[in-house]
């Protein structure tokens, strides 16, 4: 069963899907499906160089538009020091990533429905006091590559490379790599510095996504533009 929309505010390739910021998204999608023809592009990570980027706004609405496209998706909350995944979809947080690789609970407990059909959630369980060190588990590891098994995207959500170690951690277990970019808000240096982050741990880059640009014609648009 579907939630309602106030329920996805974040989610605007749900609530509209016909807007430019919608269609961007897919675009999006498309660029990441074909920007590799020999090898799959099956575990994404989504990050940022700082904080309030929009990265978990757009990780939501990549993990949607995956979805409309009759992909299954899992959507993972990896921020396990600030997290939103559960607040933007309305489902609770006590069980998820940190209580999987903690093994207080199984896959079968941490994974929810997300009220979006297609798409499927594991928020990031309860704050714990070793981030980085799970991320860089065996455990961690073991898991992603059983839901290779499961889902034909999984898509995790890490904090800023910047603030912590977990996003290079992560990067080095995924496929690929995007990175949101508050345009007008991160200075160039702070960029490319993240971007060397990523480097050092042997990650691919997929593409740069600038967020918070206007369009002109229409000002309560934002879009997300996408860039080797």
């Amino acid at each position: 069963m579907s939630q309602q929309p106030s329920k996805q505010r974040h989610l605007i390739t749900v609530t509209n899907p016909r807007s430019p910021v919608s269609e961007a998204f897919r675009a999006l999608r498309t660029n990441i499906d074909f920007s590799s023809i020999d090898e799959q592009i099956q575990i994404i990570m989504v990050t940022s160089s700082g904080p309030e980027e929009g990265k978990s706004t757009v990780t939501a609405n990549l993990a949607a538009a995956y979805a409309q496209a009759d992909k299954k998706v899992l959507l993972i909350d990896g921020d396990l020091r600030k997290p939103t995944a559960h607040k933007t979809f309305s489902l609770s947080n006590r069980y998820g990533l940190s209580s999987l690789l903690s093994q207080q609970a199984e896959l079968s407990e941490v994974i929810q429905e997300s009220g979006v059909n297609n798409l499927s959630l594991m928020t990031s369980g309860p704050i714990p006091p070793n981030p980085a060190e799970m991320m860089a588990s065996n455990r961690m590891s073991a898991v992603l590559q059983e839901l290779r098994q499961l889902y034909d995207v999984v898509l995790i959500d890490t904090p800023p490379l910047l603030a912590v170690t977990d996003a290079q951690i992560v990067a080095s277990k995924s496929d690929g790599v995007i990175m949101v970019v508050s345009y007008g808000k991160v200075k160039r240096d702070i960029a490319v510095k993240a971007k060397a982050g990523l480097d050092r741990v042997g990650a691919r880059m997929l593409g740069v996504v600038l967020n918070n640009v206007k369009r002109k014609a229409s000002e309560g648009y934002y879009y997300y533009y996408y860039g080797n």
